[in-house]
């Protein structure tokens, strides 16, 4: 099998010591290929140090999501703006957010209505929109996506290539467990993943309750062809970490 894809999310290295330039090329030489949520004025010095833009934020907000139909016209116009970029830049996922929860309304409707009218157009570009699971638990309170089968469900709904989860083991570890028979199970509606430890959100390492390589031989064994992006709050050194967690993901998938 193939070694899996690794990029990593900017905002947790960015601004730690290292400017911009030499952050992207101590990734690039780790074995990097990937960068995630970086801003759109890095996006050139991305591409000069020989890397690619992973996935990147479709669309505003975490909290005002898809799942309120007053929020759909403004949602369209930044994803279909968003859709253009992607594709000038070959950036294959667009991440998007349900919103939170309204009281006594299941948002699932709304949020497949407007990725059904996006995905024919993400399609074409050769862009993903993936809505992103985060926990409702310690970090998102009230966040409606915060469950895999309400994703998947979503999903289903559409029925589009275009339109898939980034299944973020983080969150979903604090949310439901079970990682690896999600994986197992689910995968195919899955387009990016996110790692970091449990709790607080660490160095994905054996101070952690998640025990990362099995989770990475799974992912591999289902033929993933993505990303997997990490995305922890370094605890030290950044090179370090970045180094590290490479090396952990890249010595379990090479067995």
């Amino acid at each position: 099998m193939n070694p899996l894809k690794q990029s990593f999310s900017w905002w947790c290295f960015a601004n730690r010591g290292l400017d911009p330039a030499t952050l992207l090329r101590t990734a690039r030489d780790i074995g990097y290929e990937g960068v995630d949520l970086i801003e759109e004025d890095l996006w050139p010095e991305v591409v000069n140090q020989g890397l690619r833009i992973a996935a990147v934020g479709g669309h505003a907000s975490i909290e005002s999501g898809m799942n309120l139909r007053e929020n759909h016209a403004r949602i369209e116009a930044e994803l279909r703006a968003n859709i253009a970029k992607a594709a000038k830049w070959q950036i294959p996922v667009l991440i998007c957010f349900s919103g939170n929860r309204q009281p006594g309304v299941c948002g699932i409707d709304a949020t497949a209505e407007i990725l059904t009218r996006l995905a024919p157009e993400a399609a074409d570009a050769g862009v993903t929109l993936a809505i992103e699971l985060l926990n409702s638990k310690v970090d998102h309170a009230g966040y409606e996506c915060d469950r895999t089968d309400w994703g998947v469900e979503v999903c289903r709904r559409v029925d589009s290539s275009a339109v898939a989860l980034l299944y973020d083991i983080y969150h979903m570890q604090v949310m439901e467990g079970d990682l690896i028979r999600t994986i197992g199970e689910h995968h195919r509606h899955f387009a990016h993943y996110h790692t970091a430890g449990n709790p607080g959100r660490s160095q994905p390492d054996a101070s952690q309750e998640i025990h990362y390589p099995p989770i990475y031989r799974a992912i591999q064994q289902t033929g993933f062809t993505g990303y997997i992006g990490h995305e922890f709050i370094p605890s030290g050194d950044v090179k370090t970490s970045l180094a590290e967690a490479f090396a952990d993901c890249r010595r379990t998938t090479d067995r």
